[in-house]
């Protein structure tokens, strides 16, 4: 990327880390470990690309994007929430998270499974919080909420990890693996493009806002596949190997490591292709082709 748009990267991550902070400040005596278990997810760091995504496709609208920055740490929060949950004993059994042990190894079990349960529901409070406080209107409170709750449930998030976890041993279709990561992976990104374009009121770009994002969170998924193959447990902040170890269908062993990456090359100058639709792209064409080559 070019100087200019590290700049912005960095701007925008910088102010998501300050906001995010502030939501687990106040820890009252007799819940403050679940608030604590929750700081700790909340605060592990991480790319911050789907906050910096809605705020991008915000201001690329014409968005006021210092009124929403509250907004766009909620689907942080919703990805936070599935992390925990995903590394728990009973779903995909991780000890680590981001270089550091998982919620569940630093905190009591069940206080890591209420920790997520708590960030699941503080975005919806927030969004209405926000309506009642006048800074954006109850129809776009209502509109926030119907993308947010859509993309967790099961034709999102959640159902695609049943569709995951229902898979494992078991060899799946390209098709298949898609609608899993569709929903998995796919659907939060969506979210976050779609939230930014609704805050900003230009409802005729949610169409190209969501193709965009259904490309990158595709390719965004199989080069997660593919450095669980060719990482390092320094570059990923956890173990590497662990989809083959579980016997999950990834691109990787559906299709290959070559093809997988040239998957990837394709779907990402599609993504690029309905970024075409937005004026003053040039900071988000760039992420997009960054996140291509990343290492982590």
């Amino acid at each position: 990327m070019t100087e200019t748009n590290e700049i912005r990267l960095k701007n925008y991550c910088n102010q998501i880390e300050r906001r995010l902070a502030t939501f687990t400040q106040d820890k009252p005596v007799l819940q403050s470990i679940v608030v604590e278990a929750m700081e700790y997810s909340l605060m592990a760091g991480g790319k911050r690309l789907r906050p910096v995504l809605m705020l991008e496709f915000c201001r690329m609208c014409g968005g006021d994007i210092s009124q929403i920055l509250d907004i766009a740490c909620t689907i942080e929060m919703i990805h936070t929430f599935s992390l925990i949950h995903d590394d728990l004993p009973c779903m995909d059994n991780d000890d680590f998270r981001r270089g550091r042990p998982s919620c569940h190894k630093a905190f009591p079990e069940n206080i890591a499974l209420l920790a997520g349960d708590a960030l699941n529901t503080l975005p919806f409070e927030i969004i209405s919080g926000a309506a009642m406080e006048g800074r954006i209107t109850a129809e776009t409170a209502v509109m926030l909420i119907s993308v947010l709750s859509k993309s967790v449930g099961v034709n999102g998030m959640i159902g695609g990890q049943v569709i995951d976890l229902q898979s494992e041993g078991k060899e799946i279709s390209v098709e298949t693996l898609n609608t899993l990561q569709e929903h998995k992976t796919g659907a939060l990104i969506e979210a976050a493009c779609v939230m930014g374009v609704v805050l900003a009121g230009q409802y005729d770009k949610i169409p190209a806002a969501a193709q965009y994002a259904s490309a990158l969170g595709r390719a965004f998924q199989i080069v997660d596949d593919i450095l669980d193959v060719t990482g390092t447990v320094e570059e990923l902040g956890k173990p590497i190997g662990s989809d083959k170890e579980q016997n999950k269908s990834t691109y990787v062993s559906v299709l290959g490591l070559e093809k997988s990456y040239l998957e990837a090359e394709r779907i990402t100058k599609e993504a690029l292709l309905h970024l075409s639709e937005f004026n003053d792209n040039d900071f988000l064409c760039e992420l997009t082709k960054s996140l291509l080559e990343r290492r982590s």
